[in-house]
């Protein structure tokens, strides 16, 4: 349906960016695509069957999800533990989870997953972790972790020389988003929330030459409202 001189009274689908008013507007609509993450931390040689781990809920400079040192950007991103920034909502429509090593020894989180033991841990971590949201007083299942980002085991490639040097690295192909591909998660300002990571009852300990980091990240829209009139 089209209106003189030629402008839609309804805008067929995909027309692109909206009309501008004629009138100044009193509040400023601003919205974009962003992330937000948190990591949670196992100790080497640390029991994970029948765990559960709060995830988000330690904010920047502060010890908690096992890390024994103040969190930095990092492990996580959030000024406030398990909250929304008040004005502003964040829509999630993807989830992924990275899992990373370091020396047990204090080492900094820089190894490659190129041996058996360190593979041994992502792999334990895909096949026996679940994450769920956590609102305070419901608990919602999301997915096995092997779902989450390109999921379903271990890939990459390893070698080793004659001196018995390892060159490669394995990953858990995060990268592809599987979940909230169409109906994404709505979380409100200043909402409360936790992602759990839950591990069953068959989940091995970490290996006694690592540490483990699994640093989950979730990517959306932020919308908020600013008020200029």
């Amino acid at each position: 349906m089209y209106g003189a001189p030629g402008i839609p009274l309804i805008a067929p689908p995909n027309e692109g960016i909206p009309p501008v008013p004629f009138r100044q507007p009193t509040n400023l609509f601003r919205y974009g695509e962003q992330a937000i993450w948190s990591s949670q931390f196992f100790g080497a040689a640390a029991a994970t069957a029948n765990t559960t781990n709060r995830i988000f809920t330690t904010p920047l400079g502060q010890t908690g999800q096992g890390w024994g040192v103040g969190l930095t950007l990092a492990e996580t991103s959030l000024k406030e533990g398990g909250r929304i920034p008040a004005g502003v909502a964040f829509d999630v429509f993807g989830i992924s989870a990275h899992i990373y090593h370091s020396v047990a020894a204090g080492g900094a989180f820089a190894q490659p997953t190129d041996n058996a033991e360190s593979i041994g841990n992502l792999v334990n971590f895909l096949n026996n972790g679940v994450l769920s949201w956590d609102f305070t007083q419901t608990t919602i299942d999301i997915s096995p972790l092997h779902m989450v980002g390109a999921g379903g085991g271990a890939f990459g490639a390893v070698s080793q020389n004659a001196g018995g040097v390892n060159t490669g690295n394995m990953n858990n192909g995060a990268g592809a988003v599987w979940m909230y591909r169409k109906h994404a998660v709505a979380l409100p300002g200043n909402s409360t929330f936790s992602i759990l990571l839950r591990m069953g009852g068959q989940s091995a300990a970490i290996g006694a030459n690592f540490d483990v980091a699994v640093k989950i990240s979730l990517l959306g829209y932020y919308k908020n409202v600013i008020e200029i009139g």
